[in-house]
This record gives C-alpha cells, structure tokens and sequence, in this order.
C-alpha cells in the first residue's frame, strides 16, 4: 500500500454513539458514519472497508446482534432483492472488506430499517458500532449463485446493543439487552408532581428514601431522530417504571379512547387517569401504536413462516 494517500477513517466519529438515530443516508453521510449515498459498503482495495450498511438486500444476510453474516456486493437484482449473478471477491466493496480483514480495521455498521433482524430500527437507520472482519467464504447462496459472505463480529467494550425484540404484554419480557435512557425534563417533574408520582395506568406510587415518591416521564412519542418526538406536556405521561418499560419497548400501546392495551391483543386493561389542563396528543398515541403494532405483526409473521 505504499504510495496510497490513506484518508479514510476507521473508527466512530466524534458525537456519534451506538444506537444513535439517522433519518436517511444523507444524515448518514454529513455525520460521517456511512459516507455513500447509495452504496452498502465504503471502502477500497487499497484501503479497506471504514463502514458497512445492514438493511436486509441480500437474501443470504443473517443478523445475529453481536455478529453478522454479511452478504458482499454485486449480482443482485434491487427489485426482487434475489441474487442472479456470481459475486466476485475483487469488486470493489468485496475488496474492502477483505482488506480491513486483513488489516485487523474496524468497520462501522450501520442496521437500517427492515423486517428481517430485531436489531433493525423501526424507521431511518441506526449505528450498531465497530465490528471486525473476522473471516470470509465463497459458497452458493439460496439463489445458486456464489457469493463472497463475511462474517463481522462486534468488538468489546462498547454500549449494549439496541433491539426492539418480540413485544409481550408482561412487563418481565423487558430482558433482552437495551440501552435506554430516562429523560427526565422540568415537564416531566412537573406532571409527576401534579399526580402525586401515581402512575397514571395502574395508580401506584413506588416509595422511596425517606418519604419521596418514584415516577418516571414517559414520552410516548419517542424523542429525537427518526421520531422526532417533543418535550411537552402533549407528549408525556406520569407512568411508574413497570408501565414505562411497556411502553417503551411496545408491550402496550395507547388507544384512540385513551384506554391502554397489550400490543398483541389491543384489547383495553386500563383507562389512563387525567388531572385537570393535562391531556396527551392523539397523534403522539397513534405514531406510538403503529410503530409498535407494525412490529408484533412482523415478529408473529416470522414466527409462523
């Protein structure tokens, strides 16, 4: 590689964090998480591979959370998303990639949003962090075509994963590995004062130290990119931390009527209790509902197939 001007770079960029949200590649590009505005991979022979994209284009790709099986570039029909060509181990992304295995380089992957891995984002795209190319083969895929399949293994010492996993009505499923952050605004504090830290599902009051009351804010629309939820009075609930897990992870959703539901049945258990000046935004509970109810129906199709 001598005489070759190195300026990619291997690594994740300052102000990026695993699980940060990206509404397209476009927001992908100016972060300098994923710099091609089309292409599944960035890199050169020359260079190596400094990112990769996720997003279920290959039919052979397995995304298994700490590690991928990662399907390289070329002969693959973007319509049908069904191989019709052999891949070769010299096309330019393929390359990379073998490059940065050889290197020991770690490549940024990105997961965007479809219906084949749990650890897809529900909409946009999401850093997953830095992998390393552990080792490739050249085999026939489900097509009969060959196609060069690396297998990508995530590097220690970094943030958990994030998953949206299999919805349940249980506030126990919450197990899987998730990063998730209580935010905790001055409107927040100060709809859990207006209800005495009852939850406004089940009504409990969780004690505390000495004579203090535990509640926590919930959003419903979520915040930030892709949701681009607000921090208002429109979009927050008083919920004790069992009920704002289920709403978080989509255990339970918010009906039209305001009642509350299991994500899978839709039938109400609960009616949300109101003080007076304060109400939710239907639309918050409707974006909250669909991307939840999108995916239970995926995961019990999966299931099924």
């Amino acid at each position: 590689m001598l005489g070759v001007e190195m300026t990619r770079f291997f690594g994740t960029p300052a102000d990026v964090h695993v699980g940060q949200q990206f509404i397209d590649r476009r927001e992908l590009h100016d972060a300098y998480v994923h710099r091609p505005l089309q292409a599944g991979i960035s890199g050169t022979a020359a260079e190596g591979a400094d990112s990769i994209v996720v997003s279920g284009g290959y039919i052979d790709d397995q995304d298994n959370g700490d590690y991928i099986l990662y399907t390289g570039h070329g002969g693959n029909d973007r319509g049908t998303r069904r191989q019709i060509a052999d891949q070769s181990p010299t096309a330019t992304g393929n390359a990379a990639l073998i490059t940065s295995m050889v290197n020991g380089f770690p490549v940024r992957v990105v997961r965007g949003a479809h219906k084949k891995s749990a650890y897809a984002p529900l909409a946009g795209y999401q850093y997953a962090g830095l992998f390393t190319v552990s080792n490739y083969l050249t085999h026939p895929g489900r097509d009969g075509f060959l196609i060069i399949q690396f297998r990508l293994d995530r590097l220690a010492e970094q943030p958990p994963l994030v998953t949206r996993g299999p919805a349940e009505s249980d506030p126990a499923f919450a197990t899987t590995t998730v990063s998730r952050r209580v935010r905790d605004s001055a409107l927040s504090r100060e709809i859990k004062a207006q209800y005495g830290h009852s939850c406004q599902v089940c009504g409990t009051a969780v004690p505390a130290s000495g004579d203090r009351l535990y509640a926590e804010g919930a959003h419903v629309r979520p915040l930030g990119r892709p949701h681009l939820g607000s921090d208002s009075i429109l979009n927050i609930l008083c919920l004790c931390p069992n009920h704002h897990t289920q709403l978080d992870f989509g255990g339970m959703v918010i009906l039209d009527d305001m009642s509350v539901a299991p994500t899978k049945t839709l039938k109400p258990f609960a009616e949300l209790t109101w003080r007076r000046g304060h109400r939710i935004d239907a639309e918050n509970a409707a974006y909250h509902r669909a991307l939840w109810v999108q995916a239970v129906q995926e995961s019990l199709e999966t299931s099924a197939a």
